[in-house]
């Protein structure tokens, strides 16, 4: 048991009427209608907009802003996301697939990702797409695609930082990694392109970490991202055409979180890039962002299908769970579980409340959406929410655990 007890997490970005939760300025038991059967993810595109909008609002203007699609692949999220950013970064053959079906010009788009196979770098190459170079065989292997294509391989380099951002919630770069290239091995890689007539030169992707909140930490790693590039660039075969700092942006999920300071952030940015563009006037600066631009703008539905109680406590039984919310759930249990703000969707405000846990129907006691957790009082056929869940939820879940049917999707 978690040991908390909030009422639930400020939701300033959804409106409540009637007590009841309104997204995309639907109530509801309508929305759950609409989409025609529950557990569902619902995500709001007037959220993702505003979230953009004021990301951009603090960012230096010269900024370009990509969307991380493994955030959230849904196509019709893709497809709004693209047409507010400036590119988008792909880990798989079918979420460049989604991206190349908004209509981006493929040099904006961007492959990342250990582990390629030779099949996913021929259709990067073909689709002219930017390949993130994460080892030195799979630089041959692009080498190689191109050859027998006939063309050229856009190419960037994926940089195993020698530090890591500090207090992320997951750290992809410092020390030993199998993202990217250590930095001391990357001047002979760049050497080896340099030698091939096939290969595009386009620059770095360094990337340290994510779902951070600390101003400071991302404000330090910008830094010494920005130094690393600078240094590795005296190597390069051509000026650097783009320079991919990563992200890290993190969003609040539990009680004591705060916001990021973006203003900070932004502001830092600004003071540090005048240096970096006068010694590579040429670089196109990219943040790669994903939970940040769609997490808040997501929620989780499904609905009470039994309330019982035992000894002494509460429990709301639900169609949905940790087959469709494995984050929310507790990753199995091997972290330490906290609830994510969760509310019954139609008892928003006032009324009876209780303390309860919600369960799903799994076989498992860490089918767990939240413990003990102070709530409106519910009865079977109202709708459990699941906030902040607009990335990394029904992708990044096993769907086919115990063999329930997957949640459907909709973007209002």
């Amino acid at each position: 048991m978690s040991g908390e007890r909030p009422r639930h997490a400020p939701m300033t970005q959804f409106e409540v009427v009637d007590d009841c939760l309104l997204v995309g300025g639907i109530a509801l038991p309508r929305l759950a209608q609409r989409v025609g059967s529950t557990p569902f993810y619902a995500y709001d595109r007037a959220v993702i907009s505003s979230q953009i909008a004021t990301l951009r609002s603090h960012l230096p203007a010269q900024v370009h802003v990509h969307y991380a699609v493994k955030a959230n692949p849904m196509p019709a999220v893709v497809h709004h996301v693209s047409s507010q950013v400036d590119g988008l970064d792909v880990a798989s053959a079918r979420e460049m697939m989604v991206a190349l079906d908004t209509g981006r010009d493929p040099a904006t788009i961007s492959f990342a990702g250990p582990g390629k196979t030779a099949a996913e770098l021929m259709r990067a190459v073909a689709a002219g797409v930017v390949v993130n170079v994460e080892s030195e065989t799979e630089l041959e292997r692009v080498i190689a695609s191109a050859e027998e294509l006939g063309c050229s391989a856009k190419v960037a380099v994926r940089v195993n930082p020698d530090f890591e951002l500090k207090s992320s919630g997951m750290k992809m770069g410092g020390g030993p990694k199998q993202f990217g290239i250590d930095a001391e091995r990357v001047p002979a890689l760049l050497a080896r392109i340099a030698n091939s007539a096939r290969l595009v030169f386009e620059g770095f992707q360094i990337f340290s970490g994510s779902q951070n909140l600390r101003a400071d930490a991302l404000m330090e790693t910008q830094r010494k991202t920005l130094e690393l590039a600078l240094q590795l660039a005296e190597a390069a075969p051509s000026a650097l055409r783009t320079l991919n700092i990563g992200g890290g942006f993190g969003i609040p999920y539990f009680p004591g979180d705060k916001p990021l300071d973006i203003a900070a952030v932004g502001a830092n940015l600004a003071s540090l890039l005048p240096d970096f563009e006068r010694r590579q006037p040429q670089t196109r600066i990219v943040i790669e962002l994903g939970r940040y631009l769609v997490g808040a703008a997501g929620i989780y539905v499904c609905r009470v299908i039994d309330r019982k109680a035992s000894r002494g406590e509460i429990f709301l039984v639900t169609d949905g769970g940790l087959h469709h919310h494995l984050a929310a759930s507790g990753n199995f249990g091997q972290v330490i579980r906290k609830n994510y703000p969760v509310a019954i969707g139609t008892r928003m405000s006032g009324g009876e409340r209780e303390i309860a846990s919600v369960v799903g129907p799994l076989c498992t006691p860490l089918d767990l959406l939240a413990s003990q957790m102070e709530l409106a009082r519910a009865e079977a056929g109202d709708l459990v929410v699941v906030f902040q869940s607009g990335a990394y939820g029904r992708t990044a879940s096993p769907l086919g655990f115990l063999s329930h049917p997957e949640p459907a999707e909709i973007l209002v």
